[in-house]
C-alpha cells in the first residue's frame, strides 16, 4: 500500500506538486499589495542579493509572471541569517480567493540548491522548514487579523 502511494505521490501530474498552498479570502493583487506591505515592513525578508547559475551569470531574481500566459505570479523573500531563498507563488482561485503557495527553499544565492517544500513522502521530514515559513513570513501576512486556510489540493493537482 505504501509503494502505491510513493509512486502516485512521485509521479503526481502538474507544476508545483509537492507546494504548501494556503488560501486567503482576497483578489490576487490585493494579496500582492499586502505581501509588499510586509516586505517593506520587514526589509530583512527582501532578496536584493544577485543570485547567479554559475559564477560567471550573475542576475537579480524577478518577481511576477514571466508573460501574460503564466499563471503563477513569483514572490521570493530571503532568510539572510541562513542564505536561504524563499520562493512563493500566487494564483487566483476564484475572483475573491487566492492560493499563496510554499514552493521551496534555495541553499545559498547559487539557484543549483533548491528542495521542495514537500520533498519528502513523510510529512514530519517537512515540517520543520513549513514551521519556519509559517512564523516567519506566513503569520506576518493576515488579511483582517485573520490567517489563511490550509489549500486542500484536488487528486489531480492544479
Amino acid at each position: 500500500m505504501i509503494a502505491i502511494y510513493y509512486l502516485g505521490w512521485s509521479f503526481a501530474p502538474g507544476s508545483y506538486t509537492r507546494a504548501e498552498i494556503y488560501e486567503f479570502e482576497v483578489p490576487e493583487e490585493t494579496l500582492i499589495q499586502i505581501i509588499d506591505i510586509v516586505k517593506n515592513e520587514n526589509l530583512s525578508l527582501i532578496l536584493n542579493e544577485k543570485v547567479r547559475i554559475s559564477e560567471n551569470n550573475e542576475f537579480y531574481l524577478k518577481e511576477g509572471r514571466q508573460d501574460n500566459n503564466d499563471f503563477w505570479y513569483s514572490i521570493y523573500f530571503y532568510y539572510p541569517d541562513k542564505q536561504q531563498i524563499i520562493k512563493t507563488w500566487t494564483r487566483p482561485k476564484t475572483k475573491t480567493t487566492t492560493m499563496f503557495a510554499f514552493v521551496g527553499i534555495n541553499q545559498g544565492l547559487t539557484l543549483e540548491n533548491w528542495k521542495d517544500v514537500n520533498e519528502s513522502i513523510f510529512w514530519w521530514k517537512n515540517r520543520p522548514m513549513k514551521n519556519e515559513f509559517e512564523r516567519r513570513i506566513l503569520s506576518k501576512i493576515k488579511i483582517n487579523n485573520e490567517s489563511p486556510t490550509l489549500f486542500q489540493q484536488p487528486e489531480n493537482g492544479l
